[in-house]
């Protein structure tokens, strides 16, 4: 018997379980794939989102071109104008084509400005009121009831009609009426989350009040700010139309989509796709982003996220 057979043979050292591993929450991009209505959506606010930065420069001169011998041709007028014709011409013979994707930068840089606005400072004067409570919450809360006992519209209207209609004019008056919203609803998420054992944490350690709602406090709160935004550009949208159609918005030489809806409604009966197709546009438009805004909601919100994955899971388990 050798040395080797007479020693005493060590049992294996025992291998140790692989590490389960940790499930990965499933990135935006993916949980939106999953979503049929939501891709449509989003690529009908990208594709509106081109229109408006890229209109302008390619075709802002082809809807601003008249030819009184091409006026109000019908749709599909291909021999005349070629793809511009697709949508028809107006009475002094311009492209609607032309004139719907160039408006769309109007209504865009009304939209979008009034929005960001609003919520910035409205999110800010309603987190620094919910976090801090007491005569700060009553002096915003005071603030913001006294706008909003005036109708948006209505207050919207009087101001244009005593000032010069413009877009500059019509971001700020509707920024001034839709800080509200954003303050309102900032300012009761606050309050709750100031309450929260984190925040009671944070301040045990001498965190600045400021530091805290910027690190703990807004990461929680912006998805609701997020889908509020989203419903409020619907509303910007609509209002901006409506202004122009009354006459008292955007004015000429400068076009959008509402105040192509109101020089078209004087020939409903003879042209009506003057009216119809920006009107299509502003319904398209805010239906999108309304069925955006919802998946925003869910896509956001870590409670809610496992409902947008569930017919992807689902369709993994069918065997083939």
């Amino acid at each position: 018997m050798t040395a080797t057979e007479r020693a005493p043979q060590t049992p294996p050292a025992p291998t140790s379980a692989p590490p389960t591993p940790r499930r990965r929450a499933p990135r935006l991009s993916r949980l939106l794939l999953n979503d049929r209505v939501a891709v449509v959506a989003a690529g009908v606010l990208v594709l509106a989102a081109l229109c408006a930065l890229l209109g302008p420069l390619l075709l802002g001169e082809a809807a601003q071109r008249q030819d009184l011998a091409l006026s109000k041709l019908p749709p599909l007028s291909f021999d005349e104008l070629g793809w511009l014709g697709l949508l028809g011409t107006d009475p002094l013979g311009r492209s609607v084509l032309a004139r719907v994707i160039v408006a769309s930068a109007t209504t865009f840089a009304v939209a979008l400005p009034t929005v960001i606005l609003s919520m910035v400072i409205g999110s800010a004067i309603g987190l620094w009121a919910g976090f801090h409570r007491g005569r700060r919450e009553t002096v915003a809360m005071r603030f913001a009831d006294v706008i909003m006992s005036f109708p948006s519209l209505l207050l919207a209207v009087v101001v244009l009609y005593v000032f010069t209609p413009g877009i500059a004019t019509i971001v700020l008056v509707l920024t001034i009426t839709r800080i509200p919203v954003y303050l309102r609803t900032s300012r009761a998420e606050s309050a709750e989350l100031q309450r929260r054992g984190f925040v009671d944490a944070a301040r045990t350690f001498g965190t600045p009040s400021g530091a805290i709602i910027r690190r703990h406090v807004l990461p929680i709160v912006l998805p609701t700010l997020l889908t509020v935004a989203t419903l409020d550009f619907c509303f910007v949208v609509l209002a901006e139309s409506s202004l122009s159609f009354l006459g008292i918005g955007i004015q000429p030489p400068d076009v959008s989509w509402g105040l192509m809806v109101a020089e078209g409604r004087t020939y409903l009966r003879t042209a009506w796709w003057l009216s119809f197709f920006p009107g299509l546009a502003i319904v398209v438009t805010t239906v999108s982003a309304t069925v955006l805004s919802a998946w925003v909601r869910l896509a956001t919100d870590p409670a809610q996220r496992w409902r947008l994955s569930v017919p992807a899971a689902r369709k993994k388990e069918v065997p083939a």
